[in-house]
């Protein structure tokens, strides 16, 4: 075998020195085929997406072209001049093979008569299906009424349709991050003394002060292409309270977007204005700024910034380690969109009262709605009836605006907002019942969710056909 290996050798060094020679041409050659997102994973502060989901965002000022002697919605006054821009914004998502679109307002209400118009012009420019554009408010306290103004309404729907044909035209694919932090100026505003309920700010009530942060990254750099920031708390900073407190006994006097549009302005200048961040609100029909007064007093400038500032740096906070490779490594890479939503008649205290609730998922990520002001108690209840099937986010004010939603408890001991509420205490078990239903038929994880039965499948086409609830103000 000895003088075989010997003939061999020199032909195998002869073979060796010409594949060291081509090496280089050969890691070229390996280095162009690569993708430019496994490229950009070796570059510092890029990141490679791997998702079915695609996204595109776009913000629009909505400010009324006139603003002096326009009555504010919240806590009535008249407002000349403004503080800072009421801005929309439209977040359009697409997982291949359905759509779904978040529309968020720096208004008091998403009224049924916006709402509407909105989502059939939207529809109609994007593709997105009317019954899974999401339409929610901030329920800002400082902005103008849809009835009183509605050539300004038909201006905000013009102009929410332009930004979701922007949002549509700049879609990318997208990974999802999630993460949570914290704020520390909301405050329970209701007391029970001796049996009844009085408007006080009460640190002992119960009091959501979680902020849950959704980023949509397309791994370019560490600026997130799109957030959506949620948080728990009346935006009535600027309205009056005690009428004694300087320097705004009788409320602010200035349109503005009040701390949401604030914290939005935070988070989208800490990543230089290259990202576009959108605010859902909770469930704050109980829940308001802690500003100590008789009961309650008006902010002035310090206490806005203040609050903005809060809730801004708690969401870039979350945003700035939720890219860390740890979190990075967390992330889904399948994303399916499911959004089903139902018209339901409530028990009212003078007839039935109608209702839009929506359940709405993306990837694990499940947002439940009502269209109205649920008092914080429905989102710790509904919290623990998903448990870990998902990660839920409850919103208020979204697809329609019916007031107060108080629970069933609440009524026992009154106070303003069950007298303030169309609804009688039975809605509350009507109102959990179906969000339940609904998000069963999201998550997928029940057998009528997946089922091919026709009688299940025709169940589920029901529920994704476009609703129409009844109007308000």
């Amino acid at each position: 075998m000895q003088p075989t290996m010997y003939r061999c050798f020199p032909r195998c060094r002869t073979w060796r020195k010409a594949a060291i020679a081509a090496l280089p041409a050969l890691l070229l050659a390996s280095l162009a085929m690569l993708t430019p997102s496994q490229t950009s994973a070796a570059e510092d502060g890029t990141f490679p997406v791997q998702s079915n989901l695609k996204a595109g965002v776009a913000k629009v000022d909505i400010t009324p072209k006139k603003v002096d002697g326009i009555v504010a919605a919240g806590h009535r006054r008249a407002m000349h001049g403004m503080r800072d821009p009421l801005r929309a914004g439209v977040l359009i998502l697409d997982d291949g093979a359905t759509k779904a679109a978040i529309v968020t307002l720096d208004t008091i209400g998403a009224w049924s008569e916006l709402v509407a118009p909105a989502r059939e012009r939207i529809s109609k420019a994007t593709g997105v299906p009317a019954a899974h554009i999401m339409v929610a408010a901030s329920h800002n306290h400082s902005a103008p009424l849809f009835k009183e103004h509605p050539e300004w309404g038909k201006e905000v729907v013009n102009k929410l349709e332009a930004a979701a044909v922007e949002a549509a035209s700049n879609m990318r694919t997208v990974s999802i991050g999630y993460g949570e932090d914290q704020i520390n100026f909301s405050i329970n505003r209701r007391k029970v003394i001796d049996g009844r309920a009085v408007v006080r700010l009460n640190p002992d009530g119960p009091c959501d002060k979680r902020v849950k942060v959704l980023r949509f990254d397309d791994g370019r750099s560490l600026t997130p292409l799109a957030v959506i920031m949620h948080a728990v708390c009346h935006p009535c900073f600027f309205t009056w309270g005690d009428k004694g407190t300087q320097p705004y006994p009788n409320g602010y006097p200035r349109m503005s977007a009040d701390f949401p549009g604030e914290a939005q302005t935070f988070v989208e200048a800490a990543y230089g204005n290259n990202t576009k961040s959108l605010f859902l609100q909770g469930c704050a029909g109980d829940i308001r700024p802690n500003l100590p007064g008789y009961p309650y007093r008006c902010a002035d400038e310090a206490d806005i910034q203040w609050a903005g500032r809060d809730l801004g740096g708690a969401v870039v906070r979350a945003l700035a380690r939720n890219v860390i490779r740890e979190e990075l490594r967390k992330r889904e890479t399948y994303y399916q969109i499911r959004v089903v939503s139902t018209v339901v008649a409530l028990p009212g205290k003078e007839g039935r009262v109608e209702a839009e609730l929506m359940a709405m998922k993306i990837g694990p990520f499940l947002l439940l709605t009502m269209p109205g002001e649920p008092l914080v108690e429905y989102g710790f209840k509904l919290e623990k009836a998903i448990a870990d099937r998902a990660v839920p986010i409850i919103a208020g004010y979204a697809n329609g605006n019916i007031g107060y939603i108080p629970t069933a408890a609440d009524y026992q001991v009154g106070g303003y907002e069950p007298t303030q509420s169309r609804l009688a205490p039975e809605a509350e078990v009507a109102i959990l019942d179906q969000l339940s239903k609904l998000a069963d038929a999201v998550v997928g994880d029940v057998f009528e969710a997946f089922s091919r039965l026709p009688k299940h499948e025709e169940r589920r086409k029901q529920q994704q056909q476009a609703p129409t609830a009844g109007s308000g103000n």
